[in-house]
């Protein structure tokens, strides 16, 4: 039998009823007790690292969770991570870029009720996440509502409903219904799945350093320029999230200029979209082309979470715009398609 790695963080999935509302409380034992049958499937054991609301997560709490990961690797074959919906996809993305070399599978998965709850979906979405942990597929993975994602393309996108998390701009992993793992066949003709499967090449190591210095800004009809000025000042890096496929305004409030200044002040720029799909291009109009020449980081068809900590992890690790862009432009983990 496999031997599983459960890891408690928080969470709803482990929150109860207190005077203030909805709060973290449920250690792993408790979340364990839940799910006795899924001792069948596998050697399951148990560690809490923390008990936070995912609102509070931050890179300090995600490089506690990848050290648990790395502390106890050589000992199990997989890892779940139980977390807090709100924030799980930007945690399961800097595990993408904190784990080097993984060979095993590390599954993210929460609930949007508390499993303590009458119709909670947290004994369903751990099960999965269990049984998927057990599968042996390299990576970093979130399973919820019965889809396996791809950890740097998850989305929350529904607050409420059992199925608030969706992948973008890459196919579902697999579909799990009733305990039952079925894999993606697109996956399976392009070989991809075959290539998660492969023995990873280089030994595996952590490195969870993260440089927080960045702003995230949505670009809105009317936007004063001289946000610039604070960012060119306070900031080391900022992710634009342009019109549709990469439009910044130059006329009137000109944008184009000031990040131009940005680049020229050693600030390191992303461009990505709004939108949730597809992606940007520059190469379309005429401002996106003059954009382009500004050595602007291309942010693809990346989700503004995984930008986020692998901007914050490049920061970390680089200091010349030049080798930051290189490393964000280079697809990791397929966590771009070009």
């Amino acid at each position: 039998m496999k031997k599983i790695l459960l890891i408690a963080t928080g969470g709803t999935i482990a929150s109860s009823e207190s005077e203030g509302g909805l709060t973290p409380s449920i250690d792993v034992k408790r979340l364990l007790a839940y799910i006795p049958d899924i001792k069948s499937v596998c050697q399951l054991d148990g560690i809490s690292v923390m008990n936070v609301d995912s609102t509070n997560m931050n890179p300090s709490l995600m490089a506690a969770i990848a050290q648990a990961v790395a502390d106890n690797y050589e000992s199990y074959d997989g890892f779940v991570v139980a977390h807090g919906t709100d924030t799980m996809a930007y945690s399961a993305a800097a595990m993408t870029y904190m784990l080097k070399n993984l060979a095993k599978p590390v599954v993210f998965t929460g609930s949007q009720i508390p499993i303590e709850a009458l119709y909670t979906d947290a004994k369903k979405n751990l099960s999965d996440a269990i049984r998927f942990a057990c599968e042996g597929i390299n990576g970093v993975y979130v399973t919820f509502d019965g889809m396996v994602i791809n950890g740097a393309h998850a989305m929350k996108i529904k607050t409420r409903s059992s199925d608030a998390f969706e992948t973008v701009n890459f196919p579902v992993i697999a579909e799990i219904k009733l305990g039952r793992i079925t894999y993606n066949q697109v996956l399976d003709y392009s070989g991809h799945l075959q290539q998660l499967s492969r023995p990873v090449s280089g030994e595996f190591a952590i490195d969870t350093r993260l440089c927080p210095d960045i702003l995230i800004l949505k670009i809105f009809p009317g936007i004063r320029p001289d946000i610039f000025d604070f960012i060119k000042n306070t900031y080391r890096g900022v992710i634009i999230e342009s019109f549709g496929i990469g439009g910044i305004p130059n006329e009137h409030n000109d944008i184009v200029a000031k990040i131009h200044e940005l680049i020229d002040a050693g600030v390191a720029v992303v461009i990505t979209t709004q939108c949730i799909y597809e992606g940007i291009d520059l190469s379309i109009y005429e401002v996106g082309q003059n954009l382009a020449k500004q050595n602007v980081i291309i942010g693809a068809d990346m989700t503004t979470e995984a930008l986020t900590m692998k901007l914050m992890w490049a920061l970390a690790h680089y200091d010349s715009i030049e080798a930051i862009k290189e490393y964000m432009e280079a697809p990791l983990f397929s966590d771009r398609s070009y």
